[in-house]
C-alpha cells in the first residue's frame, strides 16, 4: 500500500489559492483515476479537481469553505502501488515540517470564510510596532473570521494592527486574537496612541423599519474585494466619446440572417466592437499593459476580456485570447461560446486568465454609458452604452443636413499612473473612428 498526495493544482496566472467548495468523495470511498474528487472556487471561476490515481480516499486535509494554497496537499489517497510514491514525511527537512505544522495549526484554529484573507488596511500602511508596550504587529491581512470577532469585541483596526501574529508570514490567527482579548482586560493595546489620535471603533450595524439582511455569496464577496482593490491601486480617469454606429448597425442587419445560416451562430455587436478595439490597441500598445511597482509590462498578446452577467446577478470576465488574430467569424463564435459556458457555469480557470484589456457592454441593460472600474492588473477598460436613434447634424460636401443616426456613448477608464489624458483620449478617438468607418461591404 502507498499513500499518494493529491495536491491543489495550478489554476492559472496570478491564482495562488482556492476555496474548497464541496468534497465529492469522502474518506473510505473508492476513487478512480481522473474521477472528480472535489469542487473548488477561485476569484475567477469554479472548477473540479480530479484524482491523479485510483485508490481509496484516506484523509481530506482541508474542510469545505477553507482556503488551500496552490501546490498544497489537500487529500491522501491510499493505493496498491509501491511505497516509492508514498508521503515522505520522515524525509522532510525540519524547516518544512515546521511550516507544515504551522499551517495545520492555522487550519485547526481558524474557520476561514469562503474568500481569501481580507486586507484591513491599505497597501501603504505596514504592520506597526507599539514600542511602549513592546508588541510587534502582524502582516495586516485578516480572515473574515478574525474581522468578525474584532467587530463583535469592538476592536478598532489600529488596535488590530498591533496584535502579534503567529501564523504564516506573521498572519494574525483566531488564536492570537482570542489570546489578546483574554489578556487585555478591556484596555486597547495602543491606548496611549488613541489618547492623542482617536481611532474609530467598528460598531455593529443597526436597522430600523422593515428590512431584509442578505448575506453576500462567495462570488459577490470576491467581486467586492477585487473592485475595491482596483480603486485603491489605480489612479483612475474616465473619458467619454459619442460615436455614430449607423454603418455598423446597417451592416449587421444586412448579414445576420445569412451569417446564422452559414455559421450556425448568431452575430451580435460584441465581436464587432472587439474587432475595432483590437485593431486600435495595435496602434496604442501602452493601453495593453500592466504596472509592476515602477515597471511597465507591455503585453504582446491582445487578450480581450468581456464582462458577462450571470443568472445569479454576479459578473465574470472570460477572455478571448489573441483577439487580433481572429476574423469576425472566429470572434463571434468565441464570444457566443464563452457567454454560453459562463451562463451554465462551465468555464474553466484558463478561460478567465491572461486578459490584457476588458470590454463591458452596459448598453445591453439600457444604460447610456458608465464609468467602469479597471480589471486589475490591466490598465484600461471600455464601456459600451446603449444604441439610440437621434437627429444629428451630417456634414457633406453639399452642406450640412439633419439626419436620423444610430448614436452610442463610449467610455474609457484608464490608469493615470502610466496613461495620460492625451493617450487615453487618442485611443478612445481611434476606436470611434474604427466604428464610424465600418465598411458596409465588409466580408466576414
Amino acid at each position: 500500500m502507498a499513500l499518494i498526495e493529491l495536491k491543489m493544482p495550478a489554476l492559472g496566472e496570478g491564482i495562488i489559492e482556492a476555496t474548497v467548495l464541496k468534497w465529492l468523495k469522502q474518506p473510505g470511498e473508492q476513487v478512480e483515476e481522473e474521477e472528480m474528487v472535489l469542487e473548488i472556487a477561485t476569484d475567477k471561476v469554479d472548477s473540479e479537481v480530479p484524482s491523479t490515481v485510483s485508490g481509496v480516499i484516506k484523509e481530506v486535509l482541508f474542510k469545505e469553505n477553507q482556503v488551500a494554497p496552490v501546490g498544497a496537499t489537500i487529500a491522501l489517497i491510499e493505493t496498491e502501488g509501491e511505497a516509492a510514491n508514498t508521503k515522505e514525511t520522515e524525509a522532510e527537512p525540519a524547516s518544512t515540517q515546521n511550516a507544515t505544522e504551522d499551517s495545520a495549526e492555522n487550519i485547526e484554529n481558524e474557520d476561514t470564510a469562503s474568500i481569501p484573507y481580507v486586507p484591513a488596511a491599505s497597501a501603504e500602511t505596514p504592520a506597526t510596532t507599539n514600542e511602549s508596550n513592546n508588541i510587534q504587529g502582524n502582516n495586516g491581512f485578516y480572515s473574515p473570521l478574525v474581522m468578525s470577532i474584532a467587530a463583535k469585541e469592538g476592536i478598532a483596526p489600529s488596535d488590530l494592527a498591533c496584535i502579534p501574529g503567529t501564523g504564516n508570514d506573521g498572519r494574525l490567527t483566531k488564536k492570537d486574537l482570542l489570546a489578546y482579548i483574554a489578556r487585555k482586560g478591556g484596555q486597547p493595546v495602543n491606548s496611549a496612541i488613541q489618547e492623542t489620535m482617536p481611532a474609530p471603533s467598528i460598531s455593529p450595524a443597526s436597522f430600523s423599519g422593515e428590512t431584509e439582511v442578505i448575506e453576500m455569496d462567495r462570488m459577490r464577496k470576491l467581486i467586492a474585494k477585487h473592485m475595491k482593490d482596483s480603486q485603491n491601486i489605480n489612479a483612475t480617469v474616465t473619458s467619454f466619446a459619442e460615436v455614430d454606429v449607423t454603418n455598423m448597425v446597417k451592416w449587421r442587419e444586412k448579414v445576420k440572417k445569412d451569417f446564422e445560416i452559414r455559421e450556425k451562430s448568431k452575430i451580435t455587436f460584441t465581436p464587432l466592437f472587439i474587432d475595432c478595439v483590437a485593431r486600435t490597441i495595435k496602434r496604442f500598445p501602452l493601453i495593453n499593459s500592466s504596472v509592476d511597482g515602477d515597471t511597465i509590462i507591455l503585453k504582446k498578446n491582445i487578450n480581450i476580456g468581456m464582462a458577462t452577467a450571470l443568472p445569479s446577478g454576479n459578473l465574470i470576465v472570460p477572455v478571448i485570447k489573441n483577439a487580433d488574430h481572429l476574423n469576425l467569424v472566429g470572434l463571434s463564435k468565441a464570444v457566443n461560446d464563452l457567454a454560453e459556458r459562463a451562463r451554465n457555469n462551465q468555464l474553466k480557470p484558463a478561460d478567465t486568465q491572461e486578459g490584457t484589456f476588458t470590454l463591458t457592454n452596459v448598453g445591453s441593460f439600457g444604460s447610456l454609458g458608465g464609468t467602469p472600474i479597471i480589471n486589475q492588473p490591466q490598465v484600461a477598460i471600455m464601456a459600451i452604452g446603449t444604441i439610440k436613434k437621434r437627429p444629428v447634424v451630417i456634414e457633406t460636401d453639399m452642406g450640412d443636413t439633419i439626419g436620423i443616426r444610430h448614436i452610442m456613448i463610449l467610455s474609457l477608464s484608464y490608469d493615470h499612473r502610466i496613461i495620460d489624458g492625451a493617450l487615453g483620449s487618442r485611443f478612445l478617438d481611434g476606436v470611434v473612428k474604427e466604428i464610424e468607418n465600418w465598411d458596409l461591404n465588409k466580408k466576414y
